[in-house]
């Protein structure tokens, strides 16, 4: 089988977005954005073994590739529309492609995304390139770097799940349901599509969280030109975390972990009245877990205490 005919058969679909002037089958997509909003765009890459495990099967890959990307739009309030897939495959393996398909269709319906092209390979090294193309009110999105002293920070859900749910993958023991769910949370990542186009009129600054939630917060901290710190005695652990961790390791998990894809973000004093509101609407619970100060740099608190620590969480070429 060809590139051409693989990419008929897995990835052409017909149930396209009426937004789609012209899909998959020419040389580029054409689509028709909305009147009034900027076009927000996002690409990212995952290697076999270094952002996903050799073990992991293709259908929680090719719905994780999606959904990783989904969160970036998520941290900047856009809605996601159209992405587009650069697949390299060392060899051709038909059971693989159709469950890779299925899995990668599967969150492109739940997040109405389309997929309106990209490009297949031959290559040494099973490689995924995303890009998603999502749309936002003109002059609205939500970014890094407007976050200012006296704000407070909140994140999404639970953290630390998915970097415990990495670690048991391949594990030839016998694993429970708490070892189950946390692996879950690593292969299918929930986008928080709905919390960051809620917080649009609300959040001075946002982040997803991907290189875990020390590195994170010192990203949006230093975009913004300012400090902070974390309170580790709020950062929320899942249920299935506590029955299977100490307090120690869960801190180490969502400290450094990453791959969690929740959000991070900065509310101004002025806005945490509308934010209790959107709360009590949303099925995903947020927590404040630290502050923004004028002091650079990013401090962590335990038992009232600061303590030292120090992540850059992960880098490739270091």
């Amino acid at each position: 089988m060809n590139e051409f005919e693989l990419i008929h058969r897995y990835f052409k679909k017909h149930d396209q977005d009426v937004s789609v002037i012209k899909g998959i089958g020419d040389d580029a997509a054409i689509i028709k954005t909305s009147k009034g909003h900027n076009l927000v765009i996002s690409t990212d890459t995952l290697l076999e073994g270094v952002h996903f495990p050799t073990k992991m099967s293709p259908h929680d890959i090719g719905y994780r590739c999606v959904a990783v990307n989904i969160s970036d739009m998520a941290a900047m309030g856009a809605t996601p529309r159209w992405l587009t897939l650069a697949l390299s495959l060392p060899s051709f393996d038909q059971e693989w492609l159709e469950n890779f398909s299925l899995g990668l269709f599967a969150a492109a319906k739940e997040y109405k995304v389309t997929l309106v092209g990209g490009d297949t390979t031959s290559g040494q090294q099973l490689t995924i390139t995303i890009s998603i193309t999502g749309e936002v009110k003109s002059n609205s999105a939500i970014t890094r770097a407007r976050a200012r002293p006296g704000d407070l920070l909140f994140v999404t859900g639970t953290i630390g799940d998915a970097a415990a749910g990495l670690s048991l993958i391949g594990d030839t023991n016998t694993l429970g349901e708490d070892e189950q769910l946390l692996m879950e949370r690593f292969s299918k990542p929930s986008a928080r599509i709905e919390v960051g186009q809620s917080l649009l009129d609300i959040a001075s600054a946002a982040i997803d969280v991907s290189d875990g939630l020390f590195a994170d917060t010192g990203k949006l901290l230093k975009a913004s030109g300012v400090g902070g710190s974390i309170n580790v005695n709020q950062i929320p652990f899942s249920r299935s975390m506590t029955n299977l961790y100490s307090f120690e390791k869960r801190q180490e998990f969502a400290l450094n972990g990453g791959d969690d894809y929740e959000l991070l973000f900065a509310v101004p004093e002025s806005g945490i009245e509308q934010l209790n509101r959107i709360k009590e609407t949303l099925d995903t619970p947020i927590t404040q877990i630290g502050a923004v100060s004028e002091k650079i740099g990013l401090e962590c608190i335990l038992d009232n205490k600061k303590i030292e620590y120090e992540h850059n969480g992960y880098l490739h070429f270091s």
